[in-house]
């Protein structure tokens, strides 16, 4: 038999090419004895040809692709892993005491002395008394941290009876998170205290230790990388990206949420000056936080927004490099953080110059580290797609499979070197699935120029709102079709090209002919530009139709 090695699924008695890339066939080479491979449950990555321990929570390994009745006959296996990871329990423990302790070490309820920067939040929001809010924010703490200590105890249960006790304590910690939002906090050190505690909790309560409900089957299956693909969506390196992302729109919000609460007196902005009445007083970046836009959220927006990224980040690194299938549910609760963020950050950006007449500098930084977020997330939610498709056709449980994993027919396992490669490996590993076709790169280009073009023609009223309408969302949908499985999203770009060429006869606002020009020379670009598919590296097994 012969096989394309792009297309697995095209297969041959005899040698020739394949019908859909002209590539030549290989013959399939002989199965090679099976070896026994031991993993384990709890760190999928950890692979040996024989019988031992696991050098991370040293839990016994157990033979790789093992069936869930394997597994139901030893059900202290998940007790035995479970008992190797009591101490991040134990660690929740002490911060639940950590907790307790906060409003009476950092001085919740101290005499309070309130400054001009704070009292404009209370006057513009309408808040009550300073007073009243460090007392709720005391009890918050005090109530939060017996939760974390009860949980903690009974998670650290040594015969693993009582595993919501995880959740729970995870819930908590978003709590925690959102507190100091929803209480409106004047004091600096409580949002502080909220954002990191909060943030440890989760991260020990369900992020170290075993995650509560997952399939043993899953755990012990197989594959890595899935079937049809060359690499696993789901490595280290994969996630790095993100993760780099979501840190610098993390610290990016953390700046924006601490002057909406008042904690600081100013933001830096190094390029815009503030619009209407607060010319002069405000620049863009305040102007922007403070306009009417951001005050119809009940609470800081800024503050949610790094909320979002620190689930992001924990989300980002939960599960191992085969958690496409062995937790669907996080892939997709990971793209949905990803998207609608985004989708919210290209909105304000937009608006912007539209709606309150300036710019915000950090702003624009945060919603392009969103933008290039999405493209390096796509590949695994199409494979956690492929695998759920995959096991439904199978006649499995869509929903128990989509919560607790399983394990997958076909596949391979990975054998990239991870983070022992040189530096040159690791970013091909890293950016492998996003690649750079010229044609995108410029499009993305001609999508920034349009955003400025109020600025480079003088244009105005509804022709300069168009362009730069037009134009964020050119280069947005650019950025997305970086992704080799979402490639197809560049013909969006078609008939933005096409209202370019139309919009300077139909709309008002122009002051150049210039303008008029680089509006039809940017759409006939535009249309043009995506034409071409560029070049893609990798297979993607089914999805290969839908990358055109």
């Amino acid at each position: 038999m012969h096989v394309c090695p792009m297309h697995p699924e095209v297969c041959q008695s005899s040698q020739g090419n394949c019908p859909r890339c002209d590539t030549t066939l290989e013959p399939v080479t002989p199965p090679s004895p099976q070896v026994v491979e031991y993993t384990c449950p709890m760190h999928s990555e950890i692979v040996r040809s024989e019988p031992g321990s696991c050098p991370k929570c040293g839990m016994t390994l157990v033979a790789r692709g093992a069936t869930m009745e394997h597994a139901a006959e030893h059900p202290e296996i998940m007790v035995e892993s479970h008992r190797n990871m009591l101490w991040p329990h134990y660690v929740n423990l002490m911060l639940g005491f950590w907790l307790l302790t906060s409003p009476f070490t950092l001085g919740y309820m101290s005499d309070f002395v309130s400054d001009a920067n704070q009292l404009r939040v209370m006057a513009e929001r309408g808040l009550p008394a300073f007073e009243l809010r460090n007392l709720l924010m005391t009890w918050s703490d005090v109530i939060s941290g017996i939760l974390v200590i009860v949980f903690s105890a009974l998670s650290a249960d040594a015969w693993r009876r009582n595993s919501w006790a995880q959740w729970a304590n995870a819930f908590v910690g978003l709590w925690l998170l959102l507190a100091p939002l929803v209480l409106w906090t004047p004091l600096p050190e409580a949002y502080a205290n909220g954002t990191l505690v909060g943030g440890l909790v989760i991260a020990f309560s369900v992020l170290i230790p075993m995650m509560p409900g997952m399939s043993m089957a899953g755990m012990m299956g197989k594959p890595d990388v899935p079937h049809g693909w060359a690499y696993t969506p789901s490595s280290w390196l994969q996630r790095m990206p993100i993760g780099v992302l979501a840190l610098i729109g993390f610290l990016i919000a953390r700046v924006l949420g601490a002057y909406q609460l008042g904690h600081v007196d100013t933001v830096w902005e190094p390029f815009f000056i503030g619009s209407g009445d607060m010319k002069g007083a405000m620049n863009g970046t305040e102007t922007i936080i403070t306009s009417d836009v951001s005050k119809a959220w009940p609470i800081a927006d800024g503050a949610i927004g790094a909320i979002v990224y620190t689930l992001e980040l924990a989300m980002t690194w939960m599960g191992g490099k085969d958690r496409w299938r062995t937790m669907p549910w996080m892939v997709l609760g990971l793209g949905i953080l990803i998207v609608p963020l985004g989708v919210v950050s290209i909105y304000f950006i937009i608006i912007q110059p539209i709606v309150i007449g300036t710019w915000c500098t950090l702003c624009l930084i945060a919603a392009l580290a969103m933008a290039v977020m999405i493209p390096y997330s796509l590949n695994e939610f199409v494979a956690m797609g492929q695998f759920l498709v995959w096991a439904r056709r199978q006649g499995k449980p869509f929903w128990r499979t989509f919560w607790t994993g399983d394990a997958m027919e076909g596949g391979s396992a990975d054998t990239s070197k991870g983070l022992v490669g040189t530096p040159r490996e690791q970013i091909a590993q890293a950016t492998r699935g996003v690649t750079y076709p010229w044609t995108l790169l410029l499009s993305i280009a001609i999508g920034v120029w349009l955003t400025f073009t109020r600025l480079s023609f003088d244009s105005s009223s509804a022709m300069a709102d168009s362009d730069h309408l037009i134009g964020a969302l050119v280069a947005t949908f650019s950025i997305i079709a970086l992704s080799e499985v979402g490639r197809a999203v560049r013909f969006i770009n078609i008939p933005f090209g096409a209202w370019l060429i139309a919009a300077p006869w139909l709309l008002d606002g122009i002051v150049s002919p210039l303008a008029v020009w680089n509006g039809v020379i940017s759409g006939a670009l535009l249309i043009a530009l995506a034409i071409p598919r560029g070049r893609i590296k990798d297979s993607y097994a089914g999805w290969d139709r839908y990358i055109v």
